[in-house]
């Protein structure tokens, strides 16, 4: 099948977010990229447990694709009227050091991936609660969704 029979990345995209968003009123870049296959939840989840020194190291394209999906992602949440909440991303080891998405560190980069986006229709407390969110993977991801 050639590229220009396949879904367009922004639909896709869109489709990722949509689920994400329908299950707990908040989407993450990270439930975008395993919604739409590039990201294996074990390999996220391996991530998480600070075994892969960055996410980007085991995402399975190229830094430009994950970069324009990415961009799709942030583009569907604001003319979806999400909000932005940064959330913490550590590590579940003793240290809890701050998990890292990018290769280069780039603060830009970074922020991107640690940008939850939030129904405006949750409440400011459960707002709250996921911008205090340490990581913890979506149930959904693990079993094949």
């Amino acid at each position: 099948m050639g590229r220009k029979n396949k879904v367009p990345l922004a639909d896709r995209v869109a489709r990722a977010a949509e689920a994400a968003l329908d299950a707990e009123q908040f989407v993450s870049a990270i439930d975008i990229l395993v919604g739409i296959g590039w990201l294996d939840p074990e390999a996220a989840e391996r991530w998480r447990r600070g075994q892969v020194e960055c996410l980007e190291e085991v995402v399975r394209i190229d830094v430009p694709r994950t970069s324009e999906a990415l961009r799709l992602f942030r583009s569907w949440s604001t003319a979806q009227g999400l909000l932005g909440s940064r959330t913490e991303y550590v590590a579940r080891t003793p240290h809890r050091q701050t998990l890292r998405f990018s290769r280069s560190g780039d603060p830009a980069i970074e922020e991107s991936y640690r940008t939850h986006w939030v129904s405006p229709a949750l409440s400011e407390k459960k707002r709250d609660v996921c911008r205090r969110s340490k990581a913890e993977p979506r149930s959904w991801w693990l079993s094949g969704h």
